[in-house]
């Protein structure tokens, strides 16, 4: 029980690291002595008197605090942790006396590595954090490596006697194993690459991403060879890159200082800028700089600039691309957002219009080089736009495809060129990716709370499921698959089935682009009520996950399911319903928590 502040579990002293009571909340927290920030603080209650596991990591950018194989709370973090003579204490903390845990502790344990969310769920179950896969590859993976050689190096896994090395500038031969990406088998955890004598003896190729993964091997055991993670790094390009402001920015600070970051060995720098993107693209003779960065002095508001950074490596030059932003006022705001994936077919062109713009002309199509240099009788031109008229329906985009488009804002005197933006289609058609929902209540009309579209059981004597939280965010936004919210569903079977539904607007053909296949994430715990888990259309077509205890399965995991199982005219499905418990058939159960997310179809 919670009887005294900070009160402690395990420690090695205020003066290095320690995992306690937060002062005198009912929250953990996990200090550390050399780290920023000092503490990290949970947000789960730990005073129930239950059992909960606990887990402090740090992996060497982040500090990390699980409780129940949940992540609590994270914070990027840097330093090294202060070492210390004391010896671990638990229970106590003998750098502040009088701080003793008044209560049970069991099954304490310290890695020499950092674990990660699978390996101490592992942990918590009881199981060891054995992990057979390679790991902590340098270069890190997606790193920027500014040489053109590199010793390559990672962690072996924990059953491996030797390593397959699969490396090359083609992905699909790294992913397919192919015979021209292997490099051998090997006890070592490091290899060369760059050298005379060595692969690439010429030297890694500026701009060029290297891919590599590594099989761990162990023939006295079953499970071998264990596929590893792909990793990759990156040799610089000669070129200027990660411009600020970057390409295609919006309402960009008009008092900015443009940086970049130089190309691989630039010695000086040329700076090119205007509103005119010929101008811009054929501009020569700019004074060099000596470091990566340059004041244009204040731009004008509601303008489109171009700028080009040339990289003096000598005795060459290398031209950069030109790079556009527009200031406050300008055309902008553009949805889908400019480089966005994973959009849906149905989606319709957005923007703001600029401040004093008399009309805007629209260009639309797939060559994204193309709608740059359209004019009006080109193919890609759509047409005249009113202000107030800034939208456009492309009547249903292509599965899996690119796009790009372009709004030129027409003045009283001149025809302002905009930006390129572009987007790409999903191969998938989402159900529900839990995104849109917010924290307004209603009578406002932009409300969009997820437990006003999921129906729960709120208010009924028969239905034990309850979606999303009490308080805002209503969403879930820490446990989540992918993006940044996820449903959270608690369910009471005590005589009940538990179940939210959905009533869809987009997609209910359920046969287009020739989608076979239901996915969605589900997350369980091994804490909750052994339970079956299904999923119904339009009501009552029924399918249940083949596990009959899902709800116990910890981690997020992915259900597939054949449309066909359905058995109904998948052409209009009006509903869609997560349940727990066997539907209609209520019967004693028990209670949990469970965690949805990314429902789609795919082929």
């Amino acid at each position: 029980m919670f009887d005294k502040t900070w009160q402690a579990i395990i420690t090695t002293s205020d003066s290095s690291w320690r995992v306690h009571r937060s002062g005198d909340t009912n929250n953990i927290a996990w200090g550390s002595t050399g780290l920023t920030p000092l503490d990290l603080t949970g947000t789960t209650d730990v005073s129930t008197g239950d059992w909960f596991h606990v887990a402090a990591v740090y992996n060497g950018t982040q500090k990390l605090l699980y409780i129940n194989g949940n992540l609590d709370a994270s914070s990027d973090s840097t330093g090294d942790i202060t070492a210390s003579s004391v010896p671990v204490y638990i229970g106590d903390n003998s750098g502040a006396t009088g701080r003793y845990w008044d209560g049970l502790i069991d099954d304490v344990r310290i890695y020499k590595r950092a674990l990660t969310d699978v390996e101490i769920l592992g942990v918590m179950s009881g199981g060891g954090a054995e992990y057979p896969l390679a790991s902590a590859p340098t270069p890190g993976d997606g790193e920027y490596h500014e040489d053109t050689w590199v010793s390559m190096s990672w962690r072996a896994g924990d059953y491996a006697v030797s390593h397959d090395l699969y490396l090359s500038e083609n992905l699909d031969d790294v992913i397919n194993s192919t015979a021209d990406a292997f490099r051998g088998n090997q006890t070592d955890t490091s290899y060369i690459i760059g050298f005379p004598g060595f692969p690439y003896p010429d030297g890694l190729v500026p701009g060029t991403t290297y891919y590599w993964r590594i099989d761990e091997i162990n023939e006295a055991e079953p499970n071998s060879p264990w596929i590893g993670d792909l990793w990759s790094f990156t040799i610089p390009p000669r070129t200027a890159y990660n411009p600020d402001p970057a390409d295609g920015a919006g309402h960009v600070d008009p008092n900015i200082i443009f940086t970049w970051t130089p190309g691989f060995n630039a010695k000086l720098h040329n700076v090119y800028m205007g509103t005119n993107f010929d101008d811009v693209n054929n501009a020569t003779g700019a004074m060099p700089l000596g470091s990566p960065s340059y004041d244009p002095g204040t731009l004008e508001l509601e303008k489109v600039y171009y700028w080009r950074v040339d990289e003096f490596d000598p005795p060459f030059t290398h031209k950069g691309d030109v790079w556009a932003f527009t200031t406050p006022g300008a055309v902008g705001n553009p949805q889908p957002a400019n480089g966005a994936v994973d959009i849906q077919m149905n989606a319709t062109l957005t923007w703001t219009a600029a401040d004093n713009a008399t009309s805007h002309e629209l260009y639309f199509g797939t060559d994204a080089d193309a709608v740059k240099s359209a004019t009006t009788a080109s193919p890609e031109y759509i047409g005249t736009r009113a202000l107030g008229s800034e939208s456009y329906d492309p009547g249903g985009l292509a599965w899996d495809s690119s796009y790009a488009w372009r709004v030129d804002e027409v003045y009283a005197a001149e025809t302002v060129k905009g930006i390129v933006w572009t987007f790409a289609t999903a191969d998938f058609l989402s159900v529900d990716d839990f995104e849109a929902y917010n924290n307004i209540d209603p009578p406002d009309p932009e409300s969009n709370r997820i437990f006003d579209k999921w129906i729960d059981g709120f208010g009924t004597t028969t239905n034990g499921a309850l979606v999303g939280h009490d308080l805002p965010p209503y969403a879930e936004t820490l446990i989540v698959q992918g993006g940044a919210q996820s449903m959270i569903l608690t369910y009471d079977n005590n005589l009940k089935t538990s179940e939210a539904t959905l009533t869809l607007v987009w997609p209910r053909d359920w046969t287009a682009e020739d989608v076979t296949k239901l996915s969605l994430w589900f997350r369980g715990d091994a804490r909750n009520s052994a339970e079956r888990m299904f999923v119904a259309l339009n009501g009552n077509a029924v399918v249940y996950h083949d596990n009959p205890a899902a709800t116990q399965i910890a981690g997020w995991n992915e259900l597939v399911i054949d449309l066909a199982a359905f058995g109904i005219d998948l052409a209009n499905v009006n509903t869609i319903t997560l349940g727990i418990g066997t539907k209609d058939s209520p019967a004693a159960g028990g209670t949990g928590t469970m965690y949805f997310d990314d429902i789609r179809l795919i082929r």
